[in-house]
């Protein structure tokens, strides 16, 4: 009896499907989070009579077939790149994407990696860093002596410092955009990583076609609808419960047929 395994494989996946709503809803608050999606696919299928295959001499063939499935397995998790809502915050160090892009940041070990997250503070040397003390790509130092930074919807990045009456230019803030950003692999910390599957990247500044702009003062919301999450949370758990149905429904079945003499 095939159902014992097949159902098995069904359970396993809803444990699956649990598991990535679960840490959807411990992101919700997470900056620049993109919300998950488990994705399935059928399995193989043993084919017992074949869909048109001959049946008689005079050319007749089997309308339909035999095939039985052998369940289900996790066929990846969709990451779903939709626009979190943006949040003010008041901090000048803070910034959101509204459209497409990432930010570039360089790690200790000389990649980089690239996050929607965009709540940055400033290091001991004055360069604009992430919450982990990782600096922005392309690097900007902030004059100790600098009484604010404004970063324009473009990425411009200037700094007002006393004695002087227009803004010092720093540089620009370069975003990168990616063919399949799905394929991009999560490290955790709020970072992405490069891979085969997304493609190399595409640079190009705020504001560019195809291109996001950039909100000072706010950050970018996750993107999780929590009550969605929990309207899934809770069609997982039946479908669980069912495939754990078949598997005792099975099981009996199996004990009727030992039974019989």
């Amino acid at each position: 009896m095939k159902a014992l395994g097949i159902a098995a494989s069904g359970m396993l996946a809803q444990q699956t499907n649990v598991d990535v709503i679960a840490n959807n809803i411990a992101n919700a608050n997470t900056t620049g989070f993109k919300a998950g999606r488990a994705a399935f696919q059928d399995l193989l299928y043993q084919s017992d009579n074949r869909a048109g295959a001959l049946v008689a001499d005079d050319g007749a063939i089997r309308p339909v077939g035999v095939d039985i499935g052998l369940g289900v397995a996790t066929a990846g998790i969709m990451r779903l790149n939709t626009q979190g809502g943006m949040t003010e915050t008041g901090n000048q160090l803070d910034l959101a994407i509204q459209g497409r892009g990432y930010f570039q940041i360089t790690l200790p070990d000389g990649t980089t990696a690239y996050t929607r997250a965009g709540n940055f503070t400033l290091s001991p040397e004055g360069e604009i860093v992430t919450n982990d003390g990782y600096p922005l790509d392309p690097g900007f130092a902030v004059p100790e002596e600098a009484t604010s930074v404004q970063i324009s919807a473009d990425g411009v990045v200037s700094v007002l410092v006393p004695g002087e009456m227009l803004p010092q230019e720093l540089g620009e803030i370069t975003l990168a955009g990616f063919i399949n950003e799905a394929g991009l692999r999560p490290m955790g910390n709020n970072l992405l990583a490069e891979t085969a599957a997304s493609g190399a990247p595409v640079l190009a500044q705020a504001g560019d076609e195809g291109f996001g702009t950039l909100r000072q003062f706010y950050v970018e919301a996750s993107n999780v609808d929590v009550i969605r999450q929990i309207t899934d949370l809770i069609s997982a758990q039946r479908a669980y419960e069912m495939n754990s149905k078949a598997i005792t429904t099975a099981d009996q079945m199996m004990q009727t047929a030992v039974q019989v003499r």
